[in-house]
């Protein structure tokens, strides 16, 4: 079993969200299949099979999580130099092609947001990147074609 690496707020969202699904929202679907049941009929009851199949959906979930965190391993980046890219680092990027920057900072599977800059370890790009210096050069083949980037920061920012 592998421990994966996740970052402390990382960590505390993926506890609050199975907290919620545990104390809020599946004792919520509770009370509703229990009130859909009084309304009779089960076989014809829309509510009732709604409400189930909502229960079902957050006891997945809840699994899902828990089995996560009991694979992963909290690890503070700022405990360590960033001269490498690393876990934790946030990484800025030139596309030596359109000379665009870009900023990414590695971070846990399950915190990934590559939208809004966040990307998993374990991606591709990531996984490119992960020892690299800044000045190295790197070629990143994506849907769209291949890119080849430089790196200009490697850096440790708090969230």
């Amino acid at each position: 079993m592998q421990n994966e690496p996740i970052t402390q707020s990382g960590y505390d969202k993926i506890v609050e969200e199975l907290e919620n699904l545990k104390k809020v929202e599946r004792p919520e679907t509770v009370i509703e299949i229990d009130i859909a049941r009084s309304h009779g009929d089960l076989k014809e009851n829309s509510e009732y099979h709604a409400a189930r199949e909502r229960l079902s959906f957050i006891e997945a979930t809840i699994a899902e999580l828990s089995s996560y965190l009991s694979r992963t391993r909290v690890v503070d980046p700022s405990s360590y130099k960033h001269d490498r890219v690393k876990f934790g680092s946030t990484v800025t990027l030139e596309n030596l092609d359109t000379e665009e920057e870009i900023t990414y900072k590695i971070v846990g599977g399950y915190e990934s947001s590559p939208e809004n800059g966040l990307i998993s370890y374990n991606s591709p790009l990531a996984k490119q990147l992960l020892g690299k210096e800044e000045g190295d050069e790197v070629e990143i083949r994506v849907p769209d074609g291949i890119h080849d980037l430089e790196i200009i920061k490697i850096e440790y920012k708090d969230e």
